[in-house]
């Protein structure tokens, strides 16, 4: 009877460290890294056999009977690595050794030893079989409490004959059922910590789900904002294009009218000024037609681009000489100032660069009520850029009515101008610089905006000079 009261004071002992372990691992070893957690979880096992030393049953002066195996037990059927096993085998035989060097403890230390072999040997096996999970810790209980008896008998100091008869018919059984009962305490209580993990883990994934969710809201809110804003610019464009339509148009009818009802009355002079505002009426229409198929054909992806040397010269002469007579009848100064370094030709196509460059011109005549619109040519060397290297750049800048900050990106966007309400006051569809933006994407080239509200603008149209020729 005193082997089985030793016993369950062993397996009290064992409970108690166990307790206290778990709750050390939740306040303090939970932080640390996963090295630290494995020599803690090591270091707590071997303790958890010395104590069992401690608190065993004295036979002799050197003769103890515990429950030391039970955290090999535990090692077995936790641990992943078999050489954590064996560690631990070696580390409680050598815990022996503190209550002295005697024939016993070294019987000790080589039995444990053995154990953690034998033990590392099953943890290989329990992760390779596939029995359920019970069969394999009932058989791994059953081996260990075997092999430690039958190693006390031929290592240990107590005569084979005698252990066989007095001793080993009380520890075997009892150490086998209370290494049970502490197995099935153990997964209990790993059964119980992985619901704790896992209920953690589902509140974190939960607690994240639900912060994507709100970012997702403000998304699909500021989406329908934009969509609300989309809507509203295209009504104004389509009402700004309904007039801008509209004006020549009827231009043209009204004068072709005059001139087929009074052409026998009217003077040579007064056919002649009207055929010029017909022309000019259709010039406006035709402008505004183009934008529009420019601006589909750049969607759809089938704006041809056809590239040659062209003449920075005669291209900035002639967007010079086209705005030169608006300029001057509002009043607004017009210069041209190209810098030094500044090649004789540029590789591109000539139709699209005057494209954009008039339309930037127009934008800084119409938007700039009095003072000056300068074009200024000149060269830098850039990485910022799509591509590294040299780039020619076309400034225009003007002293007009200028763009806030926060409006520098929707004024490139189609239908869009700085205000809705500028359309109505300075006229214009609004795919100016949609258009421009995206031809000059294509001629592998940007547009940038420097402006400030009330003082003018700056657009600058980059194109790259190390663009290789074809054919």
């Amino acid at each position: 009877m005193q082997f089985s009261k030793m016993f369950v004071l062993n397996m009290g002992m064992l409970i108690t460290i166990a307790y206290l372990a778990s709750v050390f691992y939740k306040y303090i070893v939970i932080r640390t890294s996963s090295r630290v957690k494995q020599i803690s979880s090591v270091l707590l096992l071997i303790f958890a056999g010395w104590i069992s030393t401690v608190f065993g049953f004295q036979l002799t002066e050197e003769v103890v009977f515990d429950l030391r195996y039970v955290p090999l037990i535990v090692a077995v059927l936790t641990y992943r690595q078999p050489y954590s096993v064996i560690l631990i085998g070696v580390g409680i035989g050598l815990s022996r050794l503190t209550f002295g060097i005697t024939d016993a403890t070294l019987a000790a230390v080589i039995n444990m030893s053995m154990l953690g072999v034998i033990c590392a040997g099953l943890n290989i096996w329990m992760r390779r079989s596939n029995y359920r999970l019970i069969i394999k810790g009932i058989l791994v209980t059953l081996i260990v409490n075997v092999v430690n008896s039958i190693n006390i008998a031929i290592v240990g100091v107590i005569p084979a004959p005698y252990f066989f008869s007095h001793i080993m018919p009380y520890t075997l059984p009892t150490g086998i059922m209370l290494s049970l009962i502490f197995a099935f305490i153990l997964r209990d209580f790993q059964n119980e910590q992985n619901r704790i993990l896992l209920i953690q883990s589902t509140n974190r994934l939960l607690s994240v789900q639900k912060e994507e969710l709100q970012k997702a809201q403000i998304v699909l809110e500021d989406r329908a904002k934009q969509l609300m804003i989309a809507s509203q610019y295209k009504s104004e464009f389509l009402a700004n294009m309904s007039h801008e339509l509209r004006t020549p148009l009827n231009s043209v009818i009204n004068f072709a009218q005059m001139i087929s009802e009074n052409a026998d009355t009217m003077d040579q002079e007064d056919i002649v000024r009207f055929a010029t505002m017909i022309d000019h009426s259709g010039q406006e229409l035709l402008t505004l037609i183009n934008d529009i198929l420019d601006l589909s054909k750049v969607e759809a992806g089938r704006l041809d681009i056809v590239l040659e040397d062209i003449s920075i010269a005669q291209l900035t002469e002639d967007v010079m000489s086209h705005f030169q007579l608006v300029a001057e009848k509002k009043g607004v100064e017009l210069v041209m100032e190209r810098k030094k370094g500044v090649p004789e030709t540029l590789w591109s196509d000539p139709q699209r660069v005057q494209q954009i460059l008039r339309n930037l011109m127009s934008n800084a005549i119409k938007f700039t009520p009095q003072g000056k619109v300068q074009l200024t040519v000149s060269t830098e060397q850039s990485n910022k850029l799509s591509r590294p290297g040299r780039w020619l750049v076309f400034a225009v800048k003007d002293t007009g009515i200028g763009i806030s900050e926060d409006q520098f990106e929707s004024i490139f966007e189609a239908f869009q101008q700085a205000d809705g309400s500028i359309s109505r006051k300075f006229g214009g569809t609004g795919l100016g610089l949609s258009i421009s933006r995206d031809l000059a994407r294509l001629l592998d080239g940007n547009i940038q905006l420097e402006s400030v509200e009330g003082k003018g603008s700056t657009f600058r149209l980059y194109l790259p000079l190390n663009r290789e020729k074809m054919g």
